[in-house]
């Protein structure tokens, strides 16, 4: 089932990924922005949020903050993740699910374990990823895509031994359901021992490989990319993925490639923008509030949410 005949992206860099605290304290890893590697256009960041498991009133997250100029993709492995925003927007992300975001003109929002998590404990897991705007869509209407894991296609290898989740792109026959500003492939696989897979990519596509649990081979390599690293690819036409012989557990990782924007980029914590200016005035629409602000019953707020 592999298409030997493209030429096969190979690695051309491995980074590991720190640990940081983000939000309110709750710790991730993340691969970049890091030192040598501020970001991979279109991707200004990844973060493995978790994995964690809980106790009774540990759980913490990301209180409300604003965003402008450019899309957060949330999308959960295990627990759940209420989020709430300043358009009036509220909902619970599961275990499969995927929220796609997009900021555009500012929205201010909030993403929290469940108050179920929050007061039982119990073990969260999962990914924020953050997508660049061009420049004529930095000031857009913000909109939602919120996709069960019920909808987001599955596909697998004739030999069963390689599955992937298809949340943006195409692979192995399975197309996804979300619609993105920009051409974007970002696939979740799993691999078990002897797995063997070529899937193609469109060559002016910038695109990386991060393992988060096991190792893969990736492109033709000998050389194994670890749990918690990041493996930058080369030009070409493919990416080919193996599972490690002998492997004790499947590798799971993220294949997520993108069409370079390749406008400047200035950002200051929760805004990216093309200028130093833009952000200025991102900053100053915020502290006035013309993002707005999250309005919240009684039982809301008694539900932990912060203000």
């Amino acid at each position: 089932m592999s298409d030997r005949g493209s030429p096969i992206r190979e690695t051309t860099r491995v980074i590991t990924a720190h640990h940081q605290q983000e939000g309110a304290g709750f710790s991730v890893r993340r691969p970049f922005p890091t030192l040598g590697l501020e970001q991979v256009d279109p991707f200004l960041l990844l973060d493995e949020m978790g994995p964690v498991h809980y106790a009774p009133g540990e759980a913490v997250g990301a209180p409300d903050h604003p965003h402008r100029g450019f899309e957060t993709v949330t999308y959960a492995l295990d627990g759940e993740f209420e989020h709430e925003d300043s358009a009036g927007h509220r909902g619970v992300v599961r275990a499969g699910d995927v929220q796609w975001m997009t900021a555009g003109a500012g929205i201010v929002h909030s993403e929290m374990p469940s108050r179920r998590i929050r007061e039982q404990g119990g073990r969260v897991h999962g990914f924020q990823v953050w997508v660049n705007l061009p420049r004529q869509m930095k000031l857009s209407r913000p909109r939602y895509q919120e996709v069960p894991s019920t909808r987001i296609p599955e596909a697998r290898s004739t030999d069963g031994r390689a599955r992937v989740k298809v949340i943006a792109g195409e692979a192995l026959g399975a197309r996804a359901v979300i619609d993105t500003h920009t051409p974007i492939v970002f696939q979740d696989w799993s691999l078990e021992a002897g797995a063997d897979v070529t899937v193609p990519l469109a060559s002016g596509y910038r695109a990386f490989v991060y393992v988060f649990a096991g190792a893969a081979r990736v492109g033709n390599a000998e050389a194994a990319v670890e749990e918690g690293q990041l493996a930058m690819l080369g030009p070409g036409e493919a990416v080919r993925l193996r599972g490690v012989e002998g492997a004790s557990v499947p590798a799971r990782l993220l294949l997520l490639g993108g069409a370079p924007i390749g406008e400047p980029v200035a950002r200051y914590g929760p805004f990216v923008m093309n200028t130093r200016q833009e952000l200025l005035q991102a900053v100053e629409d915020f502290q006035s509030g013309r993002m707005g602000e999250i309005t919240r019953t009684a039982e809301l707020r008694g539900g932990g949410s912060t203000a």
